[in-house]
Order: structure tokens, then C-alpha cells, then sequence
């Protein structure tokens, strides 16, 4: 007889990790089995080397305000995302005080966020984006300098060796942070486990989703080293498998995933742990992306500290492999292709020049080049400091002949499955994101719910934005528990 669950996760990442996590504080008798086809959880994007660690709150980052046509800078989309981010600093403080999370440090860490742009066009955009972004009670502290002592001061790599008359500005936030979300999601997994209700299988790859009469999904599964076929039947299936969600959701037949397609990018990185370098540099600093590149793409020096040792990441550089996984199969950007999303891919292919050429020039870059990319942020690099580390695989979501940036969900219409596509703000929003998939998926519960979920999210429902006082209050408190001290 088929085992029955109320609920399954395909994936072992910080999302599934996320949704278990409040599940199991809203429905501690609900049965939730998880499935990761790797021999540990967060190996592919969750782990701290695939990823750039960054606490996405738009502190830094150029493309969630991007430049109007007629040159109007709109901070809905930041202010937006900050306001998630806030939401996952409020759950993960809880869980600290809770005893559920281990010391703050081990997962996150206080690094100031940066912007540094070079030539005039990009500095009076970096000043008028401060000049309205200073005025938002969630950026609260920003500071902006075309002053070389006092960028000297904030960043001192970036400034050594600089030629003198290049125009250049930057931004700090001093409340930025840096991000382990695989030491974030084995901690969370690791609590899980303690429940009599909760199972992981590791190496366990799910094959196949079948729709029941009754509403309920078959989800067939294998054992990845002894290849042994399984099965069970679960009430509510969630697809957090990254790339490999869109594979999934297609063959569980859902009208829903009809139009959508990946396209595949890859990553490395330069990474230095040289203590006199590291030593000189902390912070999270972002610039504008090359023309054509994706936003993912965006050059960053960052301050990274992982299993307690920190390090200097810059990147990343783009690399190509029809893979949706880093460890996915050569052929997944031929199988993901059907009837219904054929002509998006052929129409994104087609509009996308700027990305090939931008790919092209990334896969001809050797190590020599990619440091001299890296000199244009920090003049005194020098190749033999610096090794490649590769990152992970991101699936960027094609649809209506558009390539998407962005987390988005797919959601049946009966709430019984959903999954999650796309890339950045990705992690650092894992928890409105899943509150997403809780309210679409569980309506009728949810009501019932939100008493429980205001104890861990405290602000749950209110705009920080909107009270310089509620945001100052509000990110003072995780600050303090989290022990972020800028």
C-alpha cells in the first residue's frame, strides 16, 4: 500500500527548508517528507560558494532601480525588496531566540553594502538614486562620496593605485550583510529532523508527478545509489529544486507551467583568501552590469565569511552549459522544449543578441583577463593572488518571449502543487515568498494561521516603509538579536 503525507518537498534548498520550517510551527502534526537527489542538502544553490551570500535589500544594487526611459529613477522595486529581505531578517531572529538557529554568526554577518560606479554618466545616476533612496525610512543611513579619501576610507581596494581625474562616486549602507545560506539551511533541516513528523531522504531523486482523483499527487522517486523505484502519496507537493523545478512542473501536467521555459547560466568566481588582502576590505561593492548582461551578471567585490573563514569573492563571470543544475544532465535545455513554449525561447533567442555576445566574450575570457576585469574595481590585483572557483547554475525563466529576472511561482489553481522559478533576490527573500505560496495554496487555513505567523514575523502585514519609526524599530530589533553592529 502507497504511504500517504500531507506534504512533500522536492529539494533540498534554503525554499523547502524555509516552507518546512513554517509548516511545522503552523501544522506540527501534518506528515512532510523532503527529497533532495544529492548526498546533502544545499549543494547546488543554497550553498555558499554557488551564491554571491548577499542579503538582497536593494542597498546596493543597481538594477532594482533601474533608469527610466525618460530618465526617471522609480524606487518602488527597491523599496519592495528591501521589505521582503526585512521579513526573513524577522523570522530568522526569532528562530536565534528560539534556540532553533545556532549563534547569528554562523549564518550572517554585518557587511556594509557599496555601489561604486566610474565616468560621469553613472556617477549623476548613482547621486540622483541616493539623493531619493536617503529619503526611504528602509535606507536610513545611506551614505554617497565622489571623494577619494573618503571611498579610501569605506573601501581601501578600491582606491589604491586609482587614476587620478576618472570621474567616480560611491554608496555605503553600514547595516549591509553577508549571507551563509547553506550554513542557514542545514540549520534549519537539522531542526526538522528533530520532528517525529518530518523525513529527508537524501540521494532521492523524484521522477515523476501524477495528479489523483481525489486531488492528491502519486510522486514516484529513486533511490539515486542503489536505483530502488518508491512511491508515496502526498496532499500538497512543493517543487524547490531549483532548474529542475520547471522539468518537474511540466511533467505534472498543470496548466500553469504552459509558456514558460530556462535558459541556462553558469558562474565562476575569483576568490583570494590572502589575510593582507582581506584584511583591507569590508564590504559588499556592486557596479553596473556590461551592456548585454544579464542582471545576475553584475560585477561585485565581496567581503564572504564561510565555516568562519572569510574571504574576497569577485564575479561573476558568466559561463554557459545546457545544464539547469550543476549537477543537472547535458540534455536539459533540449527536454524542457514543448509545443507551448517553442516560440518564446525562438523569440528570446532571437531578441537577445546582447546576452550571446556578452557570453561569447565571457567564455574567451582566460584567468589573465579576468583579473584585469577585476583591476577596474581594485587597481592592485595581481593574478597569482587570485584562484577560479566555479559557482552555481542559475536557470533564468523565459516566458511570453521575454527572459525574466526574478523569483517567481507557479501555482496550480487548486493549490494542491506549486514550484518556484527563477533567480535573484532568490534566498534573501525565501520567506514572503513562501508566505506567497502558503496564502495561495492554503487559503482556507491561512486565516487561521496568521496568529502563529505574527509571533515569528512580527511586521507580517505592514509596510515598514511607510513609518520612519516602525523601520527604525524593526531592523534595530533583528539588528540586536542577530547581532549585526555595523
Amino acid at each position: 500500500m502507497t504511504e500517504s503525507v500531507d506534504v512533500v518537498l522536492i529539494g533540498g534548498g534554503i525554499m523547502s527548508a524555509t516552507l518546512g520550517t513554517l509548516l511545522r510551527e503552523l501544522q506540527p502534526d501534518w506528515k512532510v517528507v523532503a527529497f533532495e537527489r544529492l548526498g546533502d542538502v544545499a549543494e547546488e544553490s543554497s550553498n555558499a560558494w554557488n551564491n554571491a551570500g548577499t542579503g538582497h535589500a536593494a542597498l546596493c544594487e543597481l538594477n532594482y532601480m533601474p533608469e527610466g526611459k525618460d530618465g526617471s529613477l522609480d524606487p518602488g522595486k527597491a523599496i519592495g525588496i528591501n521589505e521582503q529581505f526585512q521579513l526573513s531578517r524577522q523570522l530568522w531572529s526569532t528562530l536565534v531566540d528560539r534556540g532553533v538557529l545556532d549563534a547569528p554568526t554562523t549564518f550572517i554577518n554585518s557587511t556594509p553594502h557599496m555601489t561604486f560606479v566610474r565616468g560621469q554618466k553613472d556617477v549623476d545616476y548613482l547621486r540622483r538614486r541616493y539623493e531619493i533612496l536617503k529619503e526611504q525610512p528602509l535606507f536610513a543611513g545611506i551614505e554617497f562620496s565622489e571623494d577619494s579619501r573618503v571611498i579610501n576610507q569605506w573601501a581601501p581596494l578600491l582606491m589604491e593605485h586609482r587614476r587620478k581625474g576618472e570621474p567616480f562616486a560611491a554608496t555605503r549602507v553600514p547595516s549591509g550583510t553577508d549571507v551563509d545560506f547553506g550554513s542557514l539551511t542545514r540549520q534549519l533541516f537539522d531542526h526538522l529532523a528533530e520532528s517525529e513528523n518530518f523525513t529527508l531522504l537524501r540521494n532521492h531523486e523524484v521522477r515523476k508527478l501524477k495528479k489523483q482523483k481525489d486531488g492528491s499527487w502519486n510522486v514516484r522517486y529513486r533511490n539515486a545509489i542503489g536505483h530502488t523505484p518508491g512511491e508515496l502519496n502526498a496532499k500538497f507537493v512543493f517543487v524547490g529544486a531549483g532548474g529542475w523545478a520547471l522539468k518537474l512542473l511540466q511533467g505534472s501536467g498543470i496548466s500553469e507551467i504552459r509558456g514558460y521555459g530556462c535558459f541556462p547560466i553558469g558562474g565562476q568566481w575569483l576568490k583570494t583568501s590572502n589575510p593582507a588582502i582581506v584584511a583591507k576590505h569590508k564590504a559588499k561593492v556592486y557596479s553596473q552590469a556590461p551592456v548585454g548582461a544579464p542582471p545576475m551578471s553584475v560585477p561585485h567585490l565581496d567581503t564572504r565569511v564561510v565555516d568562519g573563514e572569510t574571504s574576497l569573492l569577485f564575479g561573476p563571470f558568466a559561463t554557459f552549459s545546457p545544464k539547469f543544475l550543476k549537477q543537472g544532465g547535458m540534455l536539459d535545455i533540449v527536454t524542457q522544449v514543448r509545443a507551448h513554449n517553442l516560440g518564446s525561447m525562438l523569440k528570446v533567442a532571437f531578441t537577445n543578441f546582447d546576452l550571446i555576445k556578452y557570453l561569447v566574450s565571457e567564455l574567451l575570457k582566460t584567468h589573465h583577463r579576468k583579473v584585469a576585469t577585476l583591476r577596474e574595481f581594485m587597481p592592485t590585483a595581481q593574478d597569482g593572488d587570485w584562484e577560479l572557483l566555479q559557482a552555481g547554475q542559475r536557470a533564468q525563466v523565459m516566458k511570453g518571449g521575454k527572459l525574466q529576472f526574478g523569483t517567481e511561482v507557479v501555482a496550480a489553481a487548486d493549490g494542491t502543487i506549486a514550484g518556484l522559478l527563477g533567480a535573484s533576490p532568490g534566498a534573501s527573500t525565501a520567506v514572503p515568498v513562501m508566505l506567497d505560496v502558503l496564502q495561495r495554496c492554503f487559503p482556507e487555513q491561512f486565516g487561521a494561521w496568521e496568529p502563529a505567523l505574527q509571533k515569528l514575523i512580527p511586521t507580517l502585514g505592514e509596510k515598514l516603509n511607510d513609518s520612519p519609526a516602525d523601520a527604525a524599530a524593526s531592523m534595530g530589533a533583528t539588528a540586536k538579536t542577530l547581532d549585526l553592529t555595523a
